[in-house]
């Protein structure tokens, strides 16, 4: 690579990663940027930083130099993780949780396999999203599975509502009404005592496009509405929880990685749980095969639920999403906190009745 060739090169990273700091989670149309597989955010500059040393071109090398220290963070790097051991914690106050996007619930695929898997995963708790089915124009249909969830987990008790369904083994103390339209609060009362109770909120955040030809306005339109949409749940969910009383787990599909500008409201929610997956790059999401290259999916805690270990599954081909496994439990009564999130008085009125059918859009 010339030395000319490499100051361009660096220079237009420079001017992009510059927007980007600016405009990302400000401007709507941004989110399309923002969509770039996160590895990019290090490996550019890092390959920049390269070719500027080996040419000779020390102001490029700073500059590169820069540029992967800034795009670190949005990358997602957790070099940490390589240190964080699983805290310890006895079995029989444990809580196994599991959350996955199913992809649209087996519609492509045979229900048998599907329903074996999801019981060789033997969690406690599952918080599953995508109980729907494809329509194919940004638009899907809600499903009638219960029968059959009823009758494969006896032992669960079972909650459905937009498009999201909750299994517990442990029993069902409420389930909440929320602001966002896209989550489902179950709270359950754990073993260890009557008044022990965890709130489950299952999340779905609206995916950021529609897959039509970004040659046609409507691709834009949705790209906007979709965004006015991914704020209203955010805006929502953080008053959720902060509303919420109990200790609690938020797990789900954000749709949302690192590099994309909603993740502030993400850390806002709680603790994330990544660390103890042991990965300096965690990753849950492939665009096709072989090309796991985003962390769409998240498992955070607020003050009093303790997470002791979070792993990624295979989803075996059944979905595009890998599961997310995490164990928890409640920290003693004397330890809790309060909670960690304000109130968000802008926060929207809006939300769908639990027990509404409707037809979810953006998901």
């Amino acid at each position: 690579m010339s030395g000319d060739l490499v100051r361009w090169a660096t220079v237009a990273w420079a001017v992009f990663l510059g927007a980007h700091l600016v405009l990302n989670g400000r401007w709507w149309a941004w989110l399309l940027p923002s969509l770039l597989p996160p590895p990019l955010f290090v490996l550019v500059p890092g390959v920049l930083a390269g070719a500027a040393w080996a040419t000779g071109d020390l102001v490029a090398a700073v500059v590169s130099g820069v540029a992967l220290l800034l795009g670190a963070r949005q990358a997602g790097l957790h070099p940490s993780a390589l240190v964080r051991r699983p805290r310890r914690t006895s079995e029989d106050t444990a809580v196994k949780v599991v959350s996955w996007n199913t992809q649209h619930w087996c519609q492509a695929k045979e229900a048998d396999p599907f329903y074996a898997f999801l019981h060789e995963l033997d969690a406690d708790v599952y918080l599953l999203q995508e109980y729907h089915h494809d329509v194919f124009d940004g638009t899907y249909r809600l499903i009638d599975d219960e029968a059959r969830l009823r009758a494969e987990f006896p032992e669960h008790e079972v909650v459905i509502a937009r498009g999201l369904v909750t299994l517990s083994r442990l029993p069902v103390a409420a389930t909440v009404e929320t602001v966002a339209r896209r989550v489902l609060r179950v709270d359950l009362r754990l073993p260890d005592g009557p008044d022990r109770v965890l709130s489950t909120f299952n999340v779905h955040i609206p995916v950021q496009l529609r897959l039509v030809s970004p040659l046609r306005a409507g691709f834009y339109r949705a790209v906007r509405d979709r965004a006015g949409d991914r704020a209203r749940e955010y805006a929502g969910l953080r008053r959720d929880i902060a509303d919420c009383p109990n200790p609690a787990v938020i797990a789900g599909d954000f749709n949302t990685t690192p590099a994309v500008g909603d993740v502030r409201h993400i850390t806002a929610l709680g603790v994330d749980a990544v660390p103890l997956a042991g990965r300096i790059y965690p990753v849950s999401w492939q665009a096709r095969a072989g090309m796991r290259w985003w962390r769409l999916d998240w498992v955070l805690s607020t003050a009093g639920a303790q997470v002791h270990s979070y792993r990624f599954r295979d989803p075996r081909g059944l979905s595009d999403h890998c599961v997310q496994e995490v164990s928890v439990s409640l920290a003693d009564p004397d330890a809790l906190a309060s909670p960690t999130v304000r109130h968000d008085r802008e926060a929207p009125h809006d939300a769908l009745p639990l027990s509404g059918k409707h037809r979810p859009e953006g998901q």
